[in-house]
This record gives structure tokens, C-alpha cells and sequence, in this order.
């Protein structure tokens, strides 16, 4: 199997914001494939510490891979990388009050998981319908797409994947069921819901992200971080985090806000940061990608 090849996002901004000094310990929530968590050790040294979450056991694997890589180059330089196997909405049970000087998240699907089959991410190419992060347990969309009922369906692809045409996509969905392929949903969304003028994203976009975000509970896990980031850090640690729509950018913004309003955080991005025109053409999947970020009080 080749290599997958994932690209980190906004990785400059991320690192000038994070503000990583030697001998600093900073936790990487999204770990994936290792590229923000790898640019932050060459930052850290030999006294700083790495401490990478994430739920997907094959990514955790191919960034350990990365990083012993890394390692192998910087030698004594190498910061101590310690590996979290859990989603990060349960940070608070490993990191102790006061802890951190930085704490970053990107919470994007990687290229990587999106670019395998077999784990259902996307309908680019034919798998089963899975979609989980951490395969171990859990609903599967599979499950979501033929249980649920058609109003409940119509409820979450609203929501979640912000789609208008919602209950004629469920309608159509329960009228086809069994369905278990990416595939086969692909084309069940789009003979209801075509492409709609001016609209660049393929027409199953919507329902695929409102599924991605019920199966892994993604906008609860946002919010369980976000509760707990301010009291992790340190006075002046900064907290980063990168969303990739509206329903992420918003809970970000809404609780950094209020962190400001109660005097727990000082907000460093009036306005996202987003990505430079040619990051965006190197790499189309940064252009919805919005940075926020702010600094302990």
C-alpha cells in the first residue's frame, strides 16, 4: 500500500499562532497523520513534550511511524512524543489544570481517511458505508442511513449537513433501503437533489458530512474540548483550532467569545485565518479550512 499523503493545514499559521517555544508541552488533538505534530517537534527540543490524541487507531500507527522517522533526523533533539489512543473530548482526563503552553486541533477529515475505501468517508470511491473514527465502536452510517426514521433522517441532514433539499433526500433514502454502500447513496442523494447552480461540491456533500458528524458525534466532542481548554493552559498558552464549516467555525467562535467576555481568554483572531492563494492551489482542501485562535489570560 502507497503512502498516503496528507498535507497539514494552514501549518504556518498554525505554528505562528501556537507560539511553540523550546522545552514547552503542547498537545496536538488531532494527531492524523503526524504533519502539524511534526513541525511542532522540530519547535519544541529535547526538554519540550508532545502529547498527540486521536481516536483512529491507523492514523495513530502512521503518525507513529512519521515521528519515529523524525526522530531518527533530530537524534537528542528530539522532544518526548507521548501517544493518547482516546478522542480528544476526553483531554481533561490526561491533561492536568495549567498544564499546557499550546493545545492545537484541526478537526477536518484527513486526506487519509477520506482517500481509503474501505472506511466510507466518501463516495469519490465505493466502500461500505462505515464512516466512524474509531472503527472499535459505534453506530455505523450504514446503521444511521437504514434505522433511522424519515423525519429524524430529514432532522440530521438539515442540521448537520445544513442541506435545504433535507426531506426530499430522506424520502428518498427510506424509499431505497437497504443501502449499504457509499456508492449507492451517492446516487440515491443525487437523482433527488441535483447539482444546484453555482454550487461547486457534488450534490451528496451535504448528507455525507451530516452522517460523518452524527456517527462520530464530532459537534459534541468540539464542544467537550472547548469546555476544558482554557483550564488546561497555562498563563499565555494559546489555544489553536481549525474548523472546515459553518457549524465548527461557530462553536469555536461562540466559546471563545465567551472565554474573552469571562476574562479566561484573549481572543488573537478578530477574523479567521484562512489560507493563502497558494496554499489553496497546492491544496484545494484548505480553502474551507478557518483558523481561530487565543491566548490564556
Amino acid at each position: 500500500m502507497a503512502e498516503p499523503q496528507h498535507v497539514p493545514v494552514l501549518l504556518e499559521e498554525s505554528l505562528n499562532f501556537l507560539n511553540v517555544r523550546p522545552g514547552g508541552v503542547v498537545v496536538d488533538a488531532t494527531l492524523g497523520f503526524g504533519g502539524h505534530s511534526a513541525a511542532i517537534c522540530r519547535r519544541l527540543g529535547p526538554a519540550g513534550k508532545l502529547i498527540a490524541f486521536d481516536r483512529d487507531e491507523q492514523a495513530m500507527d502512521l503518525a507513529k511511524a512519521r515521528l519515529a522517522v523524525l526522530a531518527e533526523e533530530l537524534g537528542a533533539e528530539m522532544p518526548q512524543v507521548e501517544y493518547v489512543a482516546r478522542p480528544f473530548s476526553e483531554i481533561a482526563e490526561v491533561i492536568k489544570p495549567g498544564e499546557l503552553d499550546g493545545l492545537l486541533a484541526d478537526f477536518g477529515v484527513s486526506s487519509m481517511q477520506l482517500d481509503e475505501a474501505h472506511r466510507g468517508f466518501s463516495f469519490r470511491s465505493d466502500g461500505p458505508l462505515d464512516m466512524r473514527m474509531d472503527t472499535r465502536s459505534g453506530l455505523t452510517a450504514e446503521q444511521v442511513v437504514n434505522q433511522a426514521d424519515e423525519e429524524d433522517l430529514a432532522n440530521l441532514i438539515y442540521e448537520f449537513g445544513e442541506e435545504r433539499r433535507s426531506r426530499r433526500i430522506a424520502r428518498a433514502i427510506v424509499r431505497a433501503r437497504p443501502i449499504t454502500t457509499t456508492a449507492e447513496l451517492a446516487r440515491v442523494v443525487s437523482a433527488v437533489a441535483p447539482p444546484i447552480k453555482g454550487e461547486k461540491i457534488h450534490p451528496a456533500t451535504k448528507t455525507f458530512q451530516a452522517l460523518r458528524i452524527r456517527v462520530n458525534d464530532e459537534l459534541g466532542e468540539i464542544q467537550s474540548l472547548l469546555k476544558s481548554a482554557g483550564s488546561l493552559l497555562k498563563p499565555g498558552g494559546r489555544v489553536v483550532l481549525i474548523s472546515f464549516h459553518s457549524l465548527e467555525d461557530r462553536l469555536v467562535k461562540d466559546s471563545f467569545r465567551e472565554s474573552a467576555r469571562q476574562g479566561v481568554l484573549e481572543i488573537l483572531t478578530k477574523k479567521p485565518a484562512v489560507a493563502k492563494e497558494q496554499e489553496a492551489l497546492r491544496n484545494p482542501r484548505s480553502r474551507s479550512a478557518k483558523l481561530r485562535a487565543a491566548e490564556k489570560v
